[in-house]
């Protein structure tokens, strides 16, 4: 992935709370000998620091790419907006001839995989997700010997991810002049999608427009 100087998360932090609040991506396992790597799109939990963890059925195809090569990738992407022509355009210049471009913000996790059947292993992750995913709601803890979930957990493992490497994107106009960003704004406030505002805080929190310039 490309990822210029402007572009580059500016900490740790700002990628760690991308994922946070962005508990969903692709996990990509590449196993060996294969033509394409194995590709799932799924819920996790993630400690806020170096750990992934979540459950998926034993049916799932990554198991094998996973037994094969415990090394693979979990990607998130979050607050994808098209920046259409006009937007991008500089003052005193056609609309129709400005260069559209893409907003987002993206992470890509370099992992080492553990797999587990371990019940209480699974029980724990099962815990986690569930903390995670729906914190406001009530819930059984699935640690509970007496939880019904004997038959639900023989269909399923628990997986866990150690994060190896990171490599993080904030492409939010950060090499464009003030006059432009401000543009891009008051396209997002127009337009006023979710994604767009989304899009709209990450451009505002990193590359703040000067109203003066």
């Amino acid at each position: 992935m490309l990822i210029r100087p402007h572009d580059r998360a500016v900490d740790d932090d700002e990628w760690r709370r991308l994922v946070v609040e962005h508990p969903f991506g692709t996990l990509i396992a590449p196993g060996t000998n294969r033509d394409l790597p194995v590709v799932v799109p799924t819920h996790i939990h993630f400690d806020g620091s170096s750990t992934i963890r979540l459950h998926l059925a034993k049916p799932n195809p990554v198991w094998a790419a996973l037994n094969d090569n415990p090394r693979c990738m979990f990607v998130v992407i979050a607050a994808v907006a098209y920046v259409p022509t006009s937007w991008e355009a500089p003052p005193d210049t056609p609309p129709e001839w400005g260069i559209p471009t893409s907003h987002y913000a993206t992470v890509q996790l370099d992992c080492t995989a553990t797999v587990s059947d371990d019940p209480s292993v699974i029980r724990s992750h099962l815990a986690d997700q569930l903390a995670t995913m729906q914190p406001d709601e009530p819930y059984g803890d699935p640690r509970d010997p007496a939880a019904p979930y004997a038959t639900e957990l023989r269909q399923i493992r628990g997986l866990e991810l150690a994060i190896d490497d990171v490599r993080a994107k904030f492409k939010f106009d950060g090499a464009e002049p003030d006059a432009v960003r401000r543009q891009v704004a008051d396209g997002y406030r127009r337009r006023d999608s979710p994604a767009d505002r989304a899009a709209l805080a990450h451009l505002i929190r990193r590359h703040p427009p000067d109203p003066s310039s």
